[in-house]
């Protein structure tokens, strides 16, 4: 089982979509490095449980990216906290993490938890709604939320995060390009292997979601696609 600071290509499931057992276990024994649980709405603390059985019968590692404090459960390799740097709304900024560590803290002593520095980049996203993100932002900005991340907050994570629209590589690659120890997490549009090659030349970590749902075979198809992947460059 890979830590986080060897993971290339990650599978993230939404607790809130329907997938059969049989696609859970091809995804786990693809041979991508991690698979994440998380999404923006309609997760329950059933819906995550139900998953990590799911989940836990493979030697993947599973990983909870918290959003809801209520599906908070016991029981994954590692919990992911995501600070959305650019939100407009405080509370996902650091309000909710004190909430999960006040309530959760006790529970998960014995667990790794990791901190992502968000910058959330498409305005439609429901993510980018309910943080109230500024999303327009330009190649400065980016550099300077991801020295933030790096060298001010010292976040282990730093992930640009498009949401259902491909990014733009010149992004990814300038925020590598000022990263010193954090490591950088791509999400959002994948949909071909290509696409997953193309950001794995910039990013540290490719995170693979919705295409699961829309193009299940393009899915498995990405994990090989960003292994034979030559970057991160910059």
């Amino acid at each position: 089982m890979k830590e986080y600071g060897e993971w290339r290509h990650v599978f993230k499931l939404d607790p809130a979509e329907e997938l059969d057992v049989e696609k859970i276990e091809a995804l786990c024994e693809s041979g991508t490095d991690a698979v994440i649980i998380g999404g923006t709405d309609g997760v329950t603390e059933d819906n995550v449980l139900r998953l990590l059985m799911e989940v836990r019968r493979f030697s993947v590692a599973c990983v909870l990216e918290v959003s809801e404090l209520e599906a908070v459960v016991p029981g994954f390799d590692s919990y992911l906290i995501p600070s959305v740097l650019n939100a407009g709304e405080p509370a996902w900024i650091n309000g909710i993490h004190h909430e999960a560590l006040k309530l959760y803290g006790h529970l998960l002593d014995d667990e790794e938890l990791l901190a992502e520095g968000y910058v959330i980049l498409n305005p439609e996203a429901k993510a980018a709604r309910a943080t109230k993100a500024e999303t327009g932002l330009d190649l400065e900005d980016i550099e300077a939320y991801a020295r933030m991340a790096d060298q001010l907050f010292h976040l282990p994570v730093f992930y640009l995060e498009y949401s259902g629209i491909y990014g733009d590589p010149e992004v990814v690659k300038t925020a590598k390009s000022v990263l010193k120890h954090a490591r950088l997490f791509y999400g959002g549009g994948i949909s071909t292997p290509e696409q997953a090659r193309e950001m794995a030349l910039y990013a540290d970590t490719v995170v693979v979601g919705d295409v699961i749902y829309d193009n299940f075979k393009q899915a498995l198809k990405t994990v090989r696609a960003v292994q034979e992947a030559e970057g991160p460059v910059y």
